[in-house]
């Protein structure tokens, strides 16, 4: 597990929940549970990457916001905390 957890944190991942998507690694592999047949698999891919010159380096995924949060970031804060007190919502200044 060691060897993986190194290889990983080589590629730029900081531990296994981090490396889930771009590993493909299930809910239990993100917790650091592999049969040893799976982490061999794994450590086999990035030791092959790496060997090629091909590192295999961390891809994090920035979420896209939405139109709708683009487009409210011209709203003034004033107006946007009347809108939702007029829909019932309690609003406080942070």
């Amino acid at each position: 597990m060691q060897a993986l957890l190194t290889l990983l944190q080589t590629a730029g991942h900081d531990d296994f929940r981090d490396a889930r998507g771009p590993m493909g690694f299930s809910q239990r592999q993100a917790g650091g549970k592999f049969t040893a047949d799976e982490a061999q698999a794994f450590i086999d891919q990035l030791e092959q990457a790496e060997h090629e010159g091909t590192p295999v380096v961390a891809t994090r995924q920035v979420k896209k916001r939405s139109k709708v949060a683009e487009s409210l970031e011209a709203v003034p804060t004033e107006v946007l905390a009347a809108e939702l007190q007029s829909r019932g919502w309690v609003v406080l200044e942070p």
